[in-house]
Order: C-alpha cells, then structure tokens, then sequence
C-alpha cells in the first residue's frame, strides 16, 4: 500500500499520517530548486567531476530528485554519472507524484523546465512498483543516472547505506512534527556518509539543527529563504 495523500482545493498535498504539507507554499518545484538544488551549488559543483552523490533524507513526492535530474539534463558541461540516494519510509504512488509536478506551477514556473520534468516524472511512474521495505535502485538515462532508493526508517536505513555523498538534501516533514528525521542520531548518520567540502542544504533553520550540524563538522549559514519562510540553510562539512 502506498501513502495517502490529500489534495487541498489550492493543490498542496498534505500527509495524512503528520499532518502537514509535503512542500513549501510557493510550490513544490520551487522549493526543490531554490532551497535544495541551487542550495547545493548545483548544476555548478558537479562540473569536472566523473560521478556526482546527492544524499536525500526524504523521497516524498520525488520533486527534489526530479529536479535535480532536469538540472543535470540541461547541463551541457554535467558530470558523467549522476547517483541520487534517498530515504523513504512511505512512499507515495505514482500517481500522487505525477500529480505533485503539475500542480507546482505557479506564475515564475519556466514552462520549458516544467515540461522536461513532467516527462521525468513519466519515467520514474514507469517503474515505481513493488516498493517493499530495503534497497532498490532504478537506472535511466542510459545508466548515466542511477537513483538508489532505502525504503524504511530513517534511523535504520540511513547508516545502512553504501554512498559518500558529494551534496546533501536534508528535507522531511518539519521537526516539531517528526524529530526523528532531524534527531542528532539521524544528522550523526548524514555526517558519516560526507567527506570535507560535501555541501547540504535545508529549508529549516530549527536551533537544534543548526547546533546539530556544527557540532558534528558543519560550517551552517542562514540565508534568504523561499517566501513565505524568511530563512534557509546552507552548510558545508570540515571535518568530525
């Protein structure tokens, strides 16, 4: 069984198990793009690279990743191999996910952009089936792009994972609502999969994140966030 989602009569989607919103306000692709794609420095820093990691905290409506793919897409100077590893305890159906692009539009939306990732999304639809809990990996782009998805609880599946991760998504439904996706515990296991230099980026700035993330080697900056929200962040790892 897949995770219900619930439309709103404006188009957001909302989890019915915490309740809250999957995305931002302003648009689920807008989110994906501001906060967490060029949060990361992307298309920028995979450029000159042979293989570029992102790790993601939580799959969701798959627009982060969806994204991402676009980006690397539209990239005459991409890297060769584009590996995206995410987390997700219930996934949605493809149709939610379908569903999730179209309704992102808004009036900044680049309709060539939307179009390119509507057709990603079909992709991905294709052969989203058989989710059970553990690892699947998925291939497309001629094998240029590979997405690895951990179907399970965070706290379990994330140390389990076998990436070093290039840029980080750190994303999930918001701390107050589900601590365990941003607990100390699960920020310890994003740590071990980063060397120096990896980059992360989030559309929280929640105290215990922040402090999280410096303890554990993070560099963390705040800066302008997506409105309505007035911050995001940004860090880059140094050391543990």
């Amino acid at each position: 069984m897949y995770e219900s989602v619930v439309w709103s009569e404006d188009g957001i989607p909302h989890s019915l198990r915490f309740k809250d919103r999957y995305h931002s306000c302003a648009g689920g692709l807008a989110q994906a793009a501001t906060v967490f794609v060029a949060g990361c420095g992307l298309p920028g820093n995979w450029r000159g690279k042979t293989q570029f990691t992102v790790l993601e905290t939580g799959f969701g409506l798959g627009l982060n990743f969806l994204s991402t793919w676009a980006a690397w897409e539209a990239d005459s100077q991409r890297c060769d191999q584009l590996h995206f590893c995410s987390v997700e305890a219930y996934p949605v159906s493809s149709t939610d996910m379908v569903r999730a692009v179209c309704a992102s539009v808004s009036s900044e939306t680049d309709m060539a952009v939307l179009g390119r990732i509507q057709g990603l999304a079909q992709q991905l639809a294709s052969v989203w089936q058989g989710l059970s809990p553990g690892i699947h990996v998925f291939h497309f782009a001629q094998g240029h792009v590979r997405l690895t998805l951990a179907v399970g609880e965070v706290g379990q599946v994330l140390p389990t994972l076998d990436c070093q991760a290039d840029a980080v998504f750190l994303d999930g439904f918001s701390p107050s609502i589900n601590p365990d996706m941003w607990s100390l515990s699960t920020l310890q296991a994003v740590a071990l999969h980063c060397r120096p230099g990896t980059t992360l980026a989030s559309y929280t700035v929640a105290k215990s994140v922040c402090e999280g993330l410096k303890q554990l080697g993070f560099l963390v900056s705040k800066c302008k966030g997506l409105p309505p929200k007035r911050d995001r962040l940004e860090a880059v790892f140094q050391s543990s």
